[in-house]
């Protein structure tokens, strides 16, 4: 069974779970989007700075260079952190729900056509953050361990074990739910931040000349003059604003101002601190000081347990990454972008608190294998940035539809907010596309093939569909003939899965084929997604009697709900439907895909949509059926 959007369904709905903050305490969620929003924008001073040196460093390191650097960076935290993400971006809440598919989703409803092309940009968009999620965890927790080696040179030898080992443990612990582990992860990334300012700070005091670079002239100047670098730098420099879109990705689990008094109360001005001291630290001609700046800068009784607190952040960081795909993988499934897969609520309170299997094993495996492949930090920087520059881009394009149809601005306006941000974003995304053969077409291809697999997934599905309809019989003709000349009528209540409201189901069909008897109670249900992320309870059951034998129901759960049909079914109980789980059989259709050479889409296409069909996690798991009262059909359908 599948779902169907259901067009303006979302009219008017809030959410089921409570999605206003205001019932919570504050200061609470302030902490937690410390823990989780942050972790990986928090972590890039431990690497951003030293790419942006390195980029140069064949041309000399001086002065002008490092204010020049510097100056990059500030402007570029400011005005794409600040400015484009806390004050426009995380306004454009859909219904309290951030991300790419749910900026989408919102863009989408200001047509009335729904164009196929803002469904590109959502593909492309969540695509892309595929690309960064492997990313992430590599770099972050391969950079923190590199620190041993400013410590005992003679053990970088085990810096890529010991990577391994943190990683493979992280992502085992992902069956056991975060809620345990979020409780701590609020305080250490406070007290990482501390550090990082607090550290920056004993260094700007010493040379307090590097707060020059707050002039953003000293940027523009270093462009001007490093011309022919200029774009391997600005792909450095954007290493310092990687983990900006989780400001808007994780929206909804904290709701808009914690967000926003976490990033200026505290994580903006460390990281501030930590960049400039930095800086400092170059200037004073430390030996080798440009080669890791971030951990030379502490003095040697303090890098130790700063490796250690980098490594927990980074941990950190990499677990809100982890989360955040599992969020996009469950509205990517109930927007039908990609085969079912099996979702487990790891908290009873808390439903954005997921497990999937399947997305951890991927994740794992393409994390090890960048790891054992590029073996540092260095060497994956040149990977890192293509998928991030490129979400931030499609989330620029998707926030300007919003201000134009969503918020009525006039063109003029949008275009005067929008341009600047637009041509910046466009700028670091060619800067980090110039990386492809350095290691930027890593994520580049995971990109391209899990837009390949949401393509080929949307069109099987409408093929399967389209086949499915010219075989099927209207609905209504079966009830009518039915209702004239019944069958054997047998006790209970059968409830039919079907995607199509009009058609019969397949199920039903050949159970009077086979069977020959009917239930006094026949219930044909379909399940839709609604454009909302979460539909209320007195909106998700419609139920129409079409005789006394059948009823039709429609229920709609939002994209970011975990479908689970008894307990929709049981909310028609107020609606007057006496609805017993224990009396009540469910009859779903199995299919099995057939390829034909004479098909509707090319032989490989079918072949990539059957086998995606096939892993697809089963219907009765996946919409929290209880196994001993359904009943499969199976059908074959040629392709």
């Amino acid at each position: 069974m599948t779902h169907t959007s259901l067009p303006g369904v979302d009219a008017g709905a809030v959410a089921t779970e409570p999605t206003s903050h205001d019932s919570e305490k504050f200061p609470v969620l302030v902490l937690g989007a410390i823990g989780v929003v942050y972790g990986d924008i928090g972590t890039s001073p431990i690497y951003a700075f030293r790419q942006a040196l390195g980029a140069v460093s064949a041309q000399g390191i001086g002065t002008p260079e490092v204010l020049g650097l510097l100056s990059l960076i500030v402007w570029a935290l400011t005005l794409t952190v600040s400015v484009k993400y806390v004050f426009f971006v995380t306004k454009a809440d859909n219904k309290g729900e951030g991300g790419t598919l749910s900026l989408m989703a919102l863009a989408r409803q200001g047509f009335a056509s729904r164009p196929a092309w803002l469904l590109v940009l959502g593909i492309v968009g969540s695509a892309l953050f595929f690309g960064d999620s492997i990313i992430t965890p590599a770099i972050s927790v391969l950079s923190a361990v590199e620190g041993v080696e400013t410590v005992a040179p003679n053990l970088s030898e085990f810096v890529l074990p010991v990577t391994i080992l943190i990683l493979i443990g992280l992502f085992v612990v992902q069956r056991f739910g975060t809620s345990k582990m979020a409780t701590v992860f609020g305080p250490i990334m406070i007290v990482w931040f501390l550090a990082l300012g607090l550290s920056g700070l004993a260094h700007i005091v010493h040379t307090p000349q590097v707060l020059l670079a707050i002039n953003p002239a000293y940027g523009v100047h270093f462009l001007v003059v490093h011309w022919g670098i200029a774009s391997v730098v600005v792909g450095a420099i954007f290493l310092a604003i990687t983990g900006a879109e989780a400001l808007y990705a994780d929206l909804g689990h904290f709701g808009r101002r914690p967000v926003v008094v976490a990033w200026f109360s505290l994580v903006f001005p460390c990281l501030l601190l930590n960049y400039f001291g930095q800086g400092a630290f170059v200037l004073d001609g430390a030996t080798g000081a440009a080669a890791n700046p971030f951990f030379q800068m502490h003095p040697e009784w303090a890098r130790i347990p700063m490796i250690v607190l980098a490594t927990c952040a980074t941990v950190i960081a990499s677990q809100a990454c982890i989360t955040g795909t599992y969020s996009l993988a469950q509205q990517a499934i109930a927007l039908n972008l990609l085969p079912r897969m099996t979702v487990t609520h790891t908290s009873e309170t808390k439903s954005g608190q997921i497990y999937m299997p399947q997305i951890t094993t991927i994740l794992l495996i393409a994390v090890l294998l960048l790891v054992v492949g590029f073996k540092s930090s260095n060497a994956l920087s040149s990977a890192y940035g293509i998928a991030v520059s490129g979400v931030m881009l499609v989330t620029a394009i998707l926030i300007s539809i919003v201000m134009w149809r969503i918020w009525k601005w006039h063109p003029a306006a949008v275009a005067a907010t929008m341009v600047p941000f637009l041509v910046m974003d466009m700028g670091f995304f060619i800067a980090n596309v110039s990386k492809i053969e350095q290691g930027g077409w890593v994520p580049a291809l995971v990109a391209a093939l899990v837009a390949l697999i949401m393509v080929t997934w949307m069109a099987g599905r409408k093929r399967l569909i389209d086949k499915t309809r010219r075989d099927e019989v209207p609905l209504q003709f079966l009830v009518d003939n039915l209702t004239k000349k019944r069958p054997t009528i047998v006790p209970g209540t059968a409830v039919f899965l079907t995607s199509d409201i009009e058609g019969a189901p397949t199920a039903l069909l050949h159970s009077l084929k086979h069977y020959k008897v009917l239930h006094e109670h026949n219930v044909i249900l379909t399940v839709l997604t609604s454009n909302s992320p979460r539909v209320p309870d007195d909106e998700k059951v419609r139920i129409e009697s079409l005789s006394e034998l059948f009823a039709r129901v429609i229920v709609t759960f939002g994209y970011v709900e975990t479908p689970n049909i008894p307990k929709a079914l049981a909310l028609g109980r107020k609606l007057g439907w006496k609805f017993d789980i224990m009396s009540t059989s469910f009859f779903l259709s199995r299919r099995s895909l057939k390829p034909t050479p004479k098909g509707g889409l090319p032989f490989w296409v079918d072949r990539l949509f059957i086998a995606l069909a096939r892993n697809a996690t089963d219907a009765t798991e996946y919409f929290h059926i209880p196994t001993g009262r359904v009943v499969e059909i199976g059908t074959q359908v040629l392709l």
